[in-house]
């Protein structure tokens, strides 16, 4: 066989091999929730679209609501508030 031939099938192996890959591992979501004794977290879409990232202090009884900015790739507070405000 020739050098060529021999990297031509490697490279080729080596492509299918990603593309497989790429259909096989899962895609990220955004409706996870983390539960714990002092904080809940939960990842849901925000009313002016984009994901946002809701945090619940269970002792103070504030909820944070952060947005991701992919412009300057950093989290942004939005709001911090009692959770009574809520269903009031």
């Amino acid at each position: 066989m020739d050098r060529k031939l021999i990297l031509i099938c490697v490279l080729t192996v080596s492509a299918v091999a990603l593309m497989i890959a790429n259909f096989i591992t899962p895609t990220a979501r955004a409706d996870t929730a983390v539960n714990s004794h002092d904080y809940q977290a939960v990842t849901a879409r925000v009313q002016g679209g984009g994901e946002g990232l809701y945090i619940l202090d269970n002792r103070t009884a504030l909820i944070a609501i952060l947005t991701y900015d992919p412009n300057t790739r950093s989290l942004i507070p939005r709001a911090a508030r009692p959770v009574m405000d809520a269903f009031r």
